[in-house]
């Protein structure tokens, strides 16, 4: 806890301080002002954050709809080879991550394996352009990400009693109906886990966006990070984190309840 204090909360205390502080050139603090804050409610800077909440939902959803039969099968079809498909998930995490964005420029350039191959089967005549644009960012998003949602639904999933499953199917329950019945709502805690897990770093994320669409969109963190290593500029970048974390806490909230309404109540709770 006091190492948290120290070099999170006490800095993050002091970033927010600082987006209300009005600063003169000499360097003095001569009062407070909310010029710094209404600076980034213009229309270019909250078109970034949509953006990013835009990124942040559809890795998340993504994620979730490739996780969720992922997870099922891990936990319910897979058998003997559990361990081993469960460390081929978790193996990359154990390589540097730049590692892993230098292996998908030799994946998605004009000259890489996955344009070779549909030449090859006849598909394309030129090589597709597919790095520096949306589809290189979000492909490396749901590949970096999908651990995050797999692992929070696993864990739910390998709490499921099996009897409970057997006895939706002997009262006549069809697959889908067992589905939405009786897996979600006794994996939705997992869910909600995975889904913020991957949600919240997505939104604020700037390696990926850099490196993979080429300095060329605009996000959060790429404008965090122009506006705060610049020594003439980061008294005012320390603004826009608290404009962006506003946006993201109230759509995190609005999708929480939105979530939890979705997907019904545990099978066995009765209503009083």
């Amino acid at each position: 806890m006091i190492w948290q204090v120290l070099f999170f909360y006490l800095p993050l205390a002091m970033l927010f301080i600082s987006s209300f502080l009005y600063v003169t050139n000499a360097g003095a603090i001569a009062g407070v002002t909310l010029q710094k804050i209404t600076f980034f409610l213009r229309p270019i800077y909250l078109k970034v954050v949509f953006n990013s909440l835009i990124l942040a939902l559809s890795n998340a959803c993504i994620c979730l709809t490739i996780a969720y039969p992922l997870a099922y099968f891990l936990s319910f079809n897979s058998k003997r080879f559990k361990n081993v498909l469960l460390f081929l998930l978790i193996v990359p995490f154990w390589t540097n991550f730049l590692l892993h964005v230098y292996a998908w420029f030799f994946v998605l350039e004009k000259k890489g394996l996955i344009n070779q191959f549909l030449q090859l089967i006849g598909i394309i005549d030129t090589p597709l352009h597919m790095l520096n644009t949306p589809f290189a960012i979000m492909i490396m998003m749901i590949y970096y990400y999908l651990p995050f949602m797999v692992m929070p639904l696993y864990s739910a999933m390998e709490q499921i009693d099996n009897r409970l499953i057997e006895a939706s199917y002997d009262l006549g329950a069809s697959w889908f109906h067992t589905l939405r019945r009786v897996i979600l709502p006794l994996t939705k805690r997992g869910l909600q886990a995975g889904f913020f897990l991957v949600f919240i770093p997505s939104f604020s994320e700037f390696a990926i966006p850099e490196l993979m669409g080429g300095d060329k969109w605009m996000f959060v963190g790429t404008v965090i990070s122009s506006f705060i290593l610049d020594e003439q500029t980061s008294s005012l970048g320390a603004a826009f984190p608290v404009v962006a974390s506003v946006c993201l806490l109230v759509s995190a909230i609005l999708l929480y309840f939105l979530i939890d309404r979705i997907i019904p109540g545990r099978p066995y709770e009765t209503k009083k």
